[in-house]
């Protein structure tokens, strides 16, 4: 009897034994690759990348930082400026890791953490979209996993990449950007310069019609009465560090230069002043979700468009983009031009279901 129950205790033992092993095992074979970052060309710097960009005025290096590791949900993104920062996505760590969706912050050329050659014969959009496609290259990024997003300056790049490029792409995110620069400009004139204090909006066409732009009152008239209602709708004694970085980070040449100095559109010999894509939309056959107005764009991969309600973007204007969209979606946020962080909660769910969606075959 003694004997029986000896055996029946080491066979219940070797039982337990064994299915913790086998536990122990499914938890291993279970467990997520997403921040896994052995064996990757990229382990040493935690994911940063200089990446060598080849110019008719030399080569030059570029910033890129992965954030995860996902082969099937790759994001590439593109700031705003132009001659901005990717500081502009720095709460996507706060959102992007938990849905295992790889994301790779960039500097763009002449940007804060990327070599600045300084030189304005670089500063088209020509030159931009050759640069993405050579950041696409080396970070092996394909049409089975690119989804490229861009927010404000970088949307008007991503629309131009996508005509040239997007057999290359999964997915395109437009964040925050009209296909055209007069239409844009006229909004900001027309619509959302009215909206502000009478007196405050005349001192600053005063003082725009002066060229007077590095007149501090200017700034300040701009920061409180402009900024915090259409660029970040938080006070600003508590806009996040990422976006102080931002501008802080700013490189004022080639805003300037490509933009100009105004904030009510893009004029003077702003560089971009006459860009217009609105007749080439249908042209994009990729999956485009529109980013940063109220309403929605036509591109052929999937589109997702995300825009604000109180964008410096004309909401019914892009409307009329989604209608443009061979496979577009938008999304609506309650929040303004960097809409991710006055409305997150809209902006995350919009983009992650987007990007979800396309990878699972649903939209």
């Amino acid at each position: 009897m003694k004997t029986t129950i000896f055996y029946l205790f080491v066979s219940a033992a070797l039982l337990i034994s064994c299915v913790e092993k086998q536990a122990a095992k499914t938890e291993t074979d279970c467990k997520s690759t997403y921040f896994d970052y052995s064996n990757s060309d990229d382990q040493l710097t935690g994911g940063i990348k200089m990446i060598p960009i080849t110019t008719p005025k030399g080569t030059f290096n570029v910033y890129t930082k992965r954030v995860g590791n996902n082969p099937k949900m790759r994001v590439l993104l593109l700031h705003g400026g132009p001659g901005g920062t990717h500081e502009q996505f720095g709460n996507f760590d706060g959102y992007l890791p938990n849905e295992e969706i790889e994301y790779i912050y960039y500097d763009q050329l002449d940007s804060y953490y990327s070599d600045k050659p300084n030189d304005s014969t670089l500063w088209t959009i020509e030159h931009y979209v050759e640069e993405v496609e050579q950041v696409r290259k080396a970070l092996n990024l394909n049409k089975d996993n690119f989804y490229l997003l861009g927010q404000s300056w970088g949307g008007i790049l991503a629309m131009e990449y996508a005509l040239k490029y997007q057999d290359n792409l999964k997915g395109l995110i437009i964040s925050n950007m009209m296909a055209s620069a007069p239409a844009y400009t006229k909004y900001a004139n027309e619509v959302l310069g009215p909206q502000m204090d009478p007196e405050v909006f005349k001192e600053i066409m005063t003082m725009e019609a002066k060229n007077d732009f590095n007149n501090p009152r200017y700034g300040k008239l701009l920061m409180n009465y402009y900024y915090t209602e259409h660029i970040l709708r938080i006070p600003l004694e508590k806009w996040p560090k990422s976006i102080n970085l931002l501008f802080e980070h700013l490189n004022p040449n080639i805003y300037v230069y490509m933009q100009g100095h105004s904030e009510f559109g893009m004029t003077g010999n702003a560089s971009l002043k006459n860009w217009d894509v609105s007749n080439r939309l249908k042209e994009i056959k990729v999956p485009t979700l529109m980013l940063g107005a109220k309403y929605d764009t036509k591109i052929k991969v999937p589109t997702l468009m995300i825009g604000a309600k109180y964008d410096t973007m004309d909401p019914k204007y892009m409307q009329w983009m989604a209608t443009s969209v061979q496979k577009g979606r938008s999304v609506t946020t309650n929040g303004s031009h960097c809409s991710q962080f006055d409305d997150p909660q809209t902006y995350f769910s919009g983009l992650i279901k987007f990007i979800k969606d396309v990878n699972d075959g649903e939209f």
